[in-house]
């Protein structure tokens, strides 16, 4: 992942329900729009906050990071069953071709935004499926998060994503966060 990872001394922080203000679980799951039927990842899940949020609606979720603490605090927390732990960057992901209905990121889209990553979740997420960015905006106040610098605004996301030959579907900018919905 670019910039940093988040300290897994934190970790509690991110079982904060307060973070809802940021990305609701009615949000991400309308954003989502998948069957019970699919295969869906989070990437860098952490302690799987917002895993936990689709898991129950989803016949499978991988819950990727580059730490395998916070797949250590998620097991310690409690893993739900359809949910596999997988220790892995986004530009790196063991994965088979067109093995995801969808795959979402929720506040780390500035930790992975780069061509080999996008280029990968092309590759690993079928044609016809989604995936959901919300992250911390650029245009935001910036009261919270990883500084301004490292963020990148809602037209920025969606053209990483169509220039990895994604269908943009939606972008948007919110008080201090970004939503981009692109489909393969």
């Amino acid at each position: 992942m670019g910039y940093h990872t988040f300290d897994i001394e934190r970790a509690d922080a991110l079982e904060d329900v307060e973070r809802f203000q940021y990305c609701s679980a009615e949000t991400l799951r309308a954003a989502l729009a998948v069957p019970e039927s699919a295969t869906v990842a989070d990437l860098g899940s952490g302690t799987g906050f917002y895993t936990d949020v689709i898991a129950p609606h989803v016949t499978q979720c991988y819950a990727v990071d580059v730490q395998a603490e916070m797949h250590d605090a998620y097991r310690e927390k409690g893993l739900p069953a359809c949910v596999d732990p997988v220790t892995a960057e986004v530009a790196d992901l063991p994965f088979e071709t067109d093995a995801l209905d969808a795959a979402f990121s929720t506040m780390t889209f500035h930790e992975y935004a780069s061509e080999p990553a996008l280029a990968e979740l092309a590759r690993v997420v079928r044609p016809g499926g989604r995936v959901v960015t919300v992250d911390w905006s650029r245009h935001g106040p910036g009261e919270a998060g990883p500084p301004r610098e490292e963020r990148f605004g809602a037209g920025e996301a969606a053209t990483f994503f169509a220039d990895a030959g994604f269908s943009v579907e939606r972008a948007e900018e919110r008080i201090e966060t970004m939503v981009t919905v692109a489909s393969s």
